[in-house]
């Protein structure tokens, strides 16, 4: 997982720097990706955007997903593999969501490539177990449907749920590429899902203090 707390550790130590060196109108104008900066010239916008973060919570739920998902895939691929994957799908998450954010909306965090690898390892290996005991791929296909949900509702505030569903499609094809039997792995989700599900519905309830 050396690639994985590589990146990390850069991600962390940049959001740092930003915030204690740079102001919000410069991380704005220049760190942060949106249509209007790559239309005044700013590509690499693409790229340092991922490493800009809005607050510590940010920061750390991103990362502890970072870690889940990277240092999962990591194991499976190799880390020039994930580490490839995870600019491939943000820079690309940025460019496909181009149509669904005014132009002057600043787009920051490194949560839609974290979805890319979310993806990409759901297909690979979805059992394996996570630092929080859920298996891999269900934590991913849980993260998944949220964000459709949320995109579809509406649901406003400062998260990017297109973006996250975008990235998330993003790492299907690497996933079923780089994996010996994608579609099996696809149907053992689905199964842990339908499982998880049943068991919040019908079994949790039974165990809850009636009011």
């Amino acid at each position: 997982m050396r690639a994985t707390l590589i990146l990390i550790l850069a991600i962390v130590l940049a959001y740092f720097y930003e915030a204690s060196s740079l102001s919000s109108d410069f991380i704005t104008s220049n760190l942060a990706f949106s249509t209007s900066n790559l239309l005044a010239g700013k590509p690499w916008t693409l790229v340092t955007a991922l490493f800009v973060h809005a607050s510590l919570v940010h920061l750390f739920g991103n990362m502890l997903f970072l870690f889940i998902f990277g240092a999962a895939l990591e194991s499976e691929v190799g880390g020039a593999r994930m580490v490839g994957l995870f600019f491939f799908g943000g820079i690309l998450t940025f460019l496909l969501g181009i149509p669904l954010y005014p132009v002057g909306t600043p787009l920051v965090g490194a949560s839609a490539a974290i979805f890319t690898l979310s993806a990409a390892i759901m297909l690979i290996h979805p059992t394996k177990l996570t630092i929080i005991i859920l298996p891999v791929g269900l934590v991913a296909v849980l993260f998944f449907l949220e964000n459709v949900y949320a995109a579809i509702a509406g649901f406003g505030g400062n998260i990017a749920y297109y973006s996250h569903v975008i990235g998330f499609l993003v790492g299907i094809p690497f996933g079923i590429i780089w994996s010996k039997n994608p579609l099996r792995n696809l149907v053992i989700t689905l199964l842990m899902l339908a499982v998880f599900l049943l068991i919040i519905y019908f079994v949790l309830p039974l165990f809850l203090p009636k009011i």
